[in-house]
């Protein structure tokens, strides 16, 4: 189902096509990436982008890239005014177009974290954003919405953590401390939290709406870059390039 998000989404980059001339004009391509190309080679293996059913889309717009984690993948050529008018009617669909927004934004200059941080900088990214929590919120209840392990093994170190994943390998196993929840538990989790950290892969599987609440609400990852600037969404993802 299309939600007003992507209504204003689809709006908001049809008009920058067209502000900056470039509608008709290039050919996206989109492609999907393997997990080494993806993050590198950490040494921890237990990333979803190795051990899950979710792939990297990359969009590359005039020698600039974007990307989007989802779990409908495969290759896709087409004319920008396809992509800003196309029917987001499935994950792969808004993976084109959420991976092929962040390409454009970043050629743009309008943002610059489009491409998944690699090797080591996952594990540094868990450390950035505890600290950025404890100086921002002190020491909130954190309720994580998508499982990234090295995330979880610095927050839970540090604060009260419950996290819900989709992917159903994950559900029931304890990781550092926690247990890994279904999304059934998710609104159980808002109520409890004093913020919430999602996984910016929401903006592809339409889960997004449920987010939108007047607690804090902090994405992460590359996948809501471009979203995230357009509509004013707080975003975190330190070591993305």
């Amino acid at each position: 189902m299309k939600t007003k998000m992507y209504d204003i989404l689809k709006k908001e980059f049809a008009r920058i096509v067209k502000d900056n001339a470039l509608e008709g004009k290039v050919v996206i391509k989109a492609a999907v990436l393997s997990p080494e190309e993806a993050i590198g080679n950490p040494e921890d293996r237990d990333y979803p982008l190795i051990v899950g059913k979710e792939r990297m889309m990359q969009a590359e717009f005039r020698g600039s890239l974007g990307q989007a984690f989802t779990d409908m993948y495969g290759n896709f050529n087409g004319r920008l005014s396809e992509i800003t008018a196309m029917e987001l009617k499935d994950n792969f669909r808004r993976a084109i177009f959420i991976s092929s927004l962040n390409a454009v934004l970043r050629y743009l200059g309008l943002i610059t974290k489009t491409t998944h941080c690699k090797n080591d900088e996952p594990r540094q990214c868990g450390y950035e954003l505890a600290k950025y929590i404890e100086e921002n919120f002190s020491h909130p209840k954190v309720a994580m919405v998508g499982l990234q392990p090295r995330i979880v093994e610095a927050l839970s170190k540090r604060f009260e953590l419950r996290v819900t994943d989709m992917d159903q390998a994950n559900i029931g196993t304890e990781k550092f401390g926690c247990t890994i929840h279904g999304s059934q538990r998710t609104q159980e989790h808002l109520e409890w939290c004093d913020i919430v950290l999602v996984t910016g892969t929401t903006v592809v599987n339409n889960t997004i709406d449920q987010f939108m609440i007047s607690k804090p609400v902090i994405y992460y990852g590359i996948t809501i870059s471009g979203a995230a600037k357009l509509l004013g969404l707080k975003h975190f993802c330190h070591f993305g390039h």
